[in-house]
């Protein structure tokens, strides 16, 4: 869309873009191949869950697009693909006996990724006096901080459970 970001607004705009290819990304890679590669049923069950607040998130970026009366536009993510990528090497290359703790790994990795994303949106956002776009962007940070606390709590269950 932009070949040069000239001023703040096509900055976060851009950013706000990247956001959005980001959680596409998250539902419909990273999350789906959790899903998939999962042993244990509770994780699964944290993964469709996170599905569903994935899809209110995109609802929500797009939301923000039209409170600014812009195209819905998804920049590219490379730093979600690295790790979704990452990821899937990671599980490949892991006993299936011990796979939930790098899918877990992986998904901790991608909620710190997305929850820096929706802080600097949210600071960039509030500068802009857009305080519509940042009740959205809010609402999908606290959603990922959340996830972020169950991922650390399933981690510590996995880890608890591993053949030593």
């Amino acid at each position: 869309m932009f070949e040069r970001l000239n001023t703040p607004e096509e900055a976060f705009n851009y950013q706000l873009g990247a956001a959005l290819k980001m959680e596409h990304t998250v539902l419909d890679k990273i999350l789906a191949d959790n899903m998939e590669e999962a042993q244990d049923a509770k994780l699964k069950e944290l993964f469709r869950h996170h599905m569903d607040e994935t899809r209110q998130q995109i609802d929500n970026l797009e939301q923000a697009f039209s409170a600014f009366g812009w195209e819905v536009d998804d920049s590219p993510c490379p730093a979600i693909e690295a790790i979704h990528k990452e990821g899937k090497t990671n599980v490949k290359k892991t006993d299936d006996s011990i796979v939930d703790s790098i899918i877990v790994s992986g998904a901790a990795e991608t909620e710190h990724h997305e929850i820096a994303v929706y802080e600097s949106l949210i600071t960039n956002a509030r500068a802009m006096g857009r305080d519509d776009v940042v009740s959205l962007l809010q609402q999908n940070l606290a959603q990922e901080q959340h996830t972020l606390e169950e991922v650390k709590r399933s981690a510590e269950q996995i880890a608890a459970a591993l053949p030593r």
